[in-house]
């Protein structure tokens, strides 16, 4: 706490007696530990950042998988090294092949814009957004590629996109392309 320090000597200066001066000292131990104590309260009570995620739904297992038009559907290819290809489509039919495009991530005149456009195309045609995205990655793509494809249907407001096994031909697409 505080004390006083007081001497006993006095001094006498031509007969009279001087004041005494007391100095004082505070004791800051007890205001630190008021300090840290403050700190700690604040630190334990109060909420960190939530962490960010992602919903995520997963398909029902019982029943036929729900078919989709091919004028509904586009399908996006991730292959090694940054490839991007597109294709409309669901892709199942094999008398007619469909006709597979490259693209890339980039703000102007990249898979966003594709995406964009056929939103739009799907929107005048059927009046609603009834957008389905495939989303096929093959093994040598990396992780960031399939996290960007995921902004891109956030960005561009796709409610229905799905992640998908790739085929083997698409596969051999996406080695023989670039």
């Amino acid at each position: 706490m505080a004390e006083m320090n007081t001497g006993s000597t006095q001094n006498s200066h031509k007969g009279g007696i001087r004041s005494k001066k007391l100095s004082t000292r505070v004791d800051m131990t007890p205001m630190v530990d008021l300090g840290f104590l403050l700190i700690t309260f604040f630190m334990l009570t109060t909420t960190l950042t939530k962490p960010k995620v992602m919903d995520l739904i997963m398909p029902r297992n019982d029943g036929d998988p729900s078919a989709i038009a091919d004028s509904k559907a586009l399908t996006i290819l991730l292959g090694a090294n940054d490839k991007v290809s597109y294709y409309a489509g669901m892709g199942n039919d094999l008398q007619h092949p469909p006709k597979i495009m490259n693209s890339r991530f980039a703000n102007t005149n990249g898979i966003r814009d594709i995406i964009l456009a056929k939103r739009t195309e799907v929107l005048k045609r059927f009046g609603k957004n009834d957008l389905m995205v495939l989303i096929k990655a093959d093994n040598d793509a990396n992780y960031r590629n399939v996290v960007d494809i995921m902004d891109e249907m956030l960005i561009s407001d796709i409610s229905r996109y799905a992640m998908v096994d790739i085929t083997p031909e698409e596969k051999a697409f996406l080695k023989s392309s670039f």
